[in-house]
């Protein structure tokens, strides 16, 4: 195969393999392509890969290795089927792949280690966002949006950092325009449940006043959804969950069935997982069931 005059695609053979991948993976990941003259796979790859090598403009190195010519290394790696593309970051083998994937897909699997300017803009947007620096964030978010406009994180940074800032409505109006995989996000859904606390606590009585209201009559629904949703915004959602499933068990009508989608809610804020999540869900089923 022709040698390409692409600079961040390089030949690599059994002599150099220890110092232009494992050492050279140490500065920046290496994506080493083992490949042969035989596999006609290798050749539809070949030049997917050195696009993708020149699209990410050095941000990793493509190192093509001829395993007929190289078969000592091969073997010892492992390499079973060609064509095999093997991740390396500071000396280790991350992530493979084989086959001739077609482009996105290898973009996505390049993307899961190696960070491009839209990801470095969004971490650095959040990091100030969290440091409360809201118009910074928003213009680093706004640069990212250039650069990827159908990127749902930039669209949910922008419209976590609309929400920290009191501009609710603006918030909801991007998350209702992502589509339904981006919306099921556990980012997006944790910062959708968020949103919706907030807007049902706005003309929301104290919680002292609600514990007296249940206190004076236990069938108050809405006082018992409204202490639940102060719970949350204090992240006591072991007490916000502990509310939801009572008012579940006492007024499965109340607001349509508020309880059970205000524990899915909450849910969604813990990423969907954990002990917490496990039990309560249990408990839930059980009361459905």
């Amino acid at each position: 195969m022709p040698v390409s005059d692409n600079p961040f695609v390089i030949h690599v053979s059994e002599s150099d393999f220890q110092q232009t991948v494992l050492e050279a993976s140490f500065q920046r990941p290496v994506v080493v392509d083992f490949w042969a003259d035989w596999c006609q796979p290798c050749r539809s790859l070949m030049p997917v890969l050195a696009s993708l090598a020149e699209q990410y403009r050095g941000k990793f190195i493509l190192a093509k290795l001829n395993t007929e010519e190289n078969p000592n290394i091969a073997s010892a790696l492992g390499i079973r089927s060609l064509p095999t593309v093997r991740l390396f970051i500071k000396g280790q083998a991350v992530d493979e792949f084989m086959g001739a994937l077609p482009e996105p897909q290898v973009r996505a699997f390049l993307d899961k280690h190696i960070p491009n300017e839209v990801d470095l803009l969004i971490a650095q947007a959040e990091q100030l966002a969290l440091q409360g620096d809201g118009e910074q964030a928003a213009g680093l978010l706004g640069r990212a949006a250039e650069l990827d406009p159908v990127n749902p994180r930039v669209k949910i940074g922008q419209a976590r950092i609309l929400a920290a800032m009191g501009q609710i409505d603006q918030a909801r109006e991007i998350l209702a325009g992502l589509d339904d995989n981006a919306r099921s996000e556990p980012a997006a859904a944790a910062l959708i449940a968020q949103i919706d606390m907030r807007q049902q606590l706005q003309d929301s009585p104290a919680p002292l006043e609600l514990h007296k209201r249940l206190a004076a009559d236990a069938s108050d629904s809405e006082a018992r959804y409204l202490l639940a949703m102060h719970a949350l915004q204090q992240e006591d959602y072991e007490q916000a969950l502990e509310l939801l499933l009572e008012l579940m068990r006492r007024d499965r009508a109340y607001r349509d069935d508020a309880a059970r989608k205000g524990m899915l809610q909450v849910f969604d804020l813990l990423g969907g997982s954990g002990e917490l999540v496990s039990r309560y869900r249990n408990r839930m089923f059980t009361l459905l069931h």
